[in-house]
């Protein structure tokens, strides 16, 4: 298992971008000013893309895993190299994601804590309803972890 960086041709990995952050406009908002990174091991696994907030902050605004490999670690453990990568560049990561109990469950597992939540985000941002479990996403859930 590698995990590489990439500085280059980030939309070649739109696929799975698009797996964790359904609208190509919201990612054309962070991929440029974002750090990515893919989990490679017998081909790309995992993606995930990291910005610098300021202050020392640092956000996962993108993570995804190819639907035939999820359940089989892969995310956590791209989750753990970006702590440890930005361990010493900062002192927190914060990671948002909908109200859904599919994915809170797992950010808290990997050690994140809820922090707050930004109301409406995903009524107000995204041009079409995200439904997760078949519920409607409104609210974004923001998730922290002292590095």
């Amino acid at each position: 298992m590698e995990i590489k960086k990439i500085t280059e041709n980030k939309k070649q990995f739109l696929e799975l971008l698009l797996l964790a952050d359904e609208q190509e406009s919201m990612i054309d908002r962070y991929l440029d000013r974002g750090e990515m990174f893919v989990l490679e091991e017998d081909g790309v696994k995992a993606v995930c893309v990291v910005t610098d907030e300021g202050d020392g902050h640092f956000e996962i605004k993108n993570l995804a895993t190819d639907p035939l490999y999820q359940r089989k670690g892969y995310g956590r453990k791209m989750i753990q190299a970006m702590f440890a990568q930005y361990q010493q560049k900062g002192h927190t990561m914060l990671v948002g994601t909908g109200d859904s109990p599919l994915t809170i469950p797992f950010y808290e597992s990997c050690g994140f804590v809820i922090s707050h939540q930004i109301e409406n985000f995903f009524i107000e941002n995204y041009d079409h309803p995200i439904f997760e479990n078949g519920k409607q996403l409104k609210n974004m859930i923001m998730l922290k972890k002292n590095l």
